[in-house]
């Protein structure tokens, strides 16, 4: 569904029957989604003719039509919202299984709300790893709801009544808690947003929104700052909006950096607040929890404290010991959890087990590094696995070499993520040709990034792929991937004992010179 009130209806209604919902963000590709319809099984899906994107359109219904199509089990009823507008084409309906929006609404009866168990599931949201496997989190909801409530004022400094805005999307966890839930159980009004930072018209639309609407506090992702701050260095846009009521930004969802801090501190007139947090926990783990009266002014790069119930540990990766201050470290949280986290992944608890709770006994591995400072502040600095962090979006390293590889020529493929101005970080591919094969290497290149936009979709933000003759691999057949990004961000390393032909980084400085990057040597 695109952002529009009718997404939040068909949220809500599910839950008001006791129905589990799994809402997919709308710039992923058919065979993404098709995975989420295989494994979720639903008994109706909801969707609209099309959504809006700066200077497009974008048409949802042959996107589900392919994807229905593509998977093995066959949806038995979908739900259409046809937006009606000069410029959005009407979507064409299944018979038998297509039914409209605004004919079912018109010849509903209301209905009482389904009482279920504080532990049962409230919804399913998806998060990296979609190949093979799927990671569906599952959502207890009477926990969930609680820690919600409690959050919109000891976490965001929230009253009653007050105007709330979440500047994320609803497929997102951020839109689950943020956007719907949360400001609800609270009594806040909600900003339902059906834009960009920029593009829609430009640069001042936050600032438009938050004077409009008289908003109090906003949550937003850095790469939404870091795109006004692209178009607009100078807060020009700005200047002639006045917004009393507004009195916190709070960022999350990828590291953010001081300047960006800086820069909406400075136009947006208010504290602007880290904090940390990931799909699987369904809030803040380390926030400035405003509320609670926490110094408004953290140092810059940390993300706050551990918000209570979080017992967060940062332990060494060697001896699985507490980590010293300021020094590196895995990032685990003691067990028992709080009550707003996902109680199992859907139809896999032993992968449930395994994934989050085998590496450090005894504790939740969050998979993400970091360490803490001397006043007890956390820092997040990177992900422990693979997981590539494009504004926002995780997307594993796996789901997009899979893409690589359905183009024919492609023998073996890489994607290691290198650093964005805008969007934090998006992915580089590399290619190993299948022998024998000759293709013109731009050609390749548009061919191969076509397969990961179909494949995946525009939210990878995967535009380039160079062709080499080797990967680096150690002698188990695993792909070094992070010297390679080490190369290119020029982090000094080392060629790994277990690396199964050395010479293959003498031939990548070689590459990607010719591709105009400035590769630093290995460290002898």
């Amino acid at each position: 569904m695109p952002m529009i009130p009718e997404a939040v209806i068909a949220m809500l209604a599910s839950a008001r029957l006791g129905a589990l919902h799994s809402l997919v963000f709308g710039g992923f590709a058919s065979k993404e989604l098709a995975t989420r319809i295989n494994h979720a099984e639903p008994k109706v899906i909801v969707s609209a003719n099309c959504a809006i994107e700066p200077g497009r359109v974008i048409n949802y219904k042959p996107l589900l039509d392919k994807a229905i199509e593509l998977s093995d089990f066959k949806v038995p009823s979908c739900i259409i919202y046809n937006r009606d507008y000069e410029k959005f084409t009407p979507a064409s309906m299944v018979p038998g299984r297509d039914k409209c929006y605004q004919d079912e609404m018109a010849s509903a009866q209301p209905h009482d709300c389904v009482p279920v168990s504080a532990t049962d599931p409230l919804y399913l949201l998806y998060t990296s790893g979609t190949t093979g496997m799927p990671k569906a989190v599952v959502r207890p909801s009477g926990g969930h709801a609680v820690v919600l409530n409690w959050s919109m004022y000891n976490i965001y400094g929230m009253h009653p009544h007050e105007t709330w805005f979440a500047a994320s999307d609803l497929g997102w966890v951020v839109g689950h808690s943020y956007i719907v839930y949360a400001p609800l159980f609270h009594c806040n009004t909600t900003v339902l947003y059906e834009g960009k930072p920029v593009g829609t018209p430009g640069p001042s639309a936050y600032y438009r929104i938050i004077t409009d609407h008289k908003v109090a506090g906003m949550f937003a992702a850095p790469t939404s700052i870091r795109a006004v701050r692209r178009e607009d260095p100078n807060g020009e846009a700005g200047k002639d909006f006045k917004f009393p009521h507004f009195r916190y930004l709070f960022l999350a969802g990828e590291y953010c950096d001081h300047e960006t801090m800086e820069y909406a501190e400075t136009h947006f007139r208010v504290p602007c607040l880290d904090n940390w947090w990931q799909t699987e926990t369904g809030s803040a783990i380390t926030s400035t929890c405003v509320g609670l009266g926490t110094d408004l002014r953290p140092p810059p790069g940390v993300a706050g404290r551990s918000v209570p119930g979080w017992n967060v540990k940062v332990l060494s990766s060697e001896d699985k010991s507490e980590a010293e201050v300021e020094t590196l470290g895995h990032i685990v949280v003691k067990l028992p959890l709080p009550p707003s986290a996902f109680s199992t992944l859907w139809n896999n608890e032993e992968g449930f087990k395994k994934l989050y709770f085998s590496t450090f006994p005894g504790y939740y591995d969050t998979m993400d590094a970091g360490f803490r400072d001397a006043q007890g502040n956390i820092a997040i600095t990177a992900r422990v696995d693979d997981v590539i962090n494009v504004a926002g979006h995780r997307l594993s390293t796996g789901q997009l070499e899979e893409a690589m590889l359905e183009h024919g020529a492609v023998a073996e493929a890489a994607v290691i993520p290198i650093p964005d101005k805008l969007k934090g970080h998006v992915p580089l591919g590399f290619y190993v040709l299948k022998a024998g094969t000759f293709i013109d290497e731009d050609q390749l290149e548009r061919e191969i990034v076509m397969a990961v936009r179909e494949h995946v979709g525009p939210v990878a933000s995967f535009r380039s792929a160079i062709a080499i003759r080797k990967l680096p691999k150690t002698r188990s057949g695993k792909v070094a991937r992070r010297t390679m990004s080490s190369m290119i961000t020029r982090t000094p390393y080392s060629i790994p004992v277990t690396i199964e032909d050395a010479s293959v980084y003498a031939h990548l400085e070689e590459v990607l010179r010719q591709k105009g990057y400035d590769p630093l040597p290995p460290s002898s």
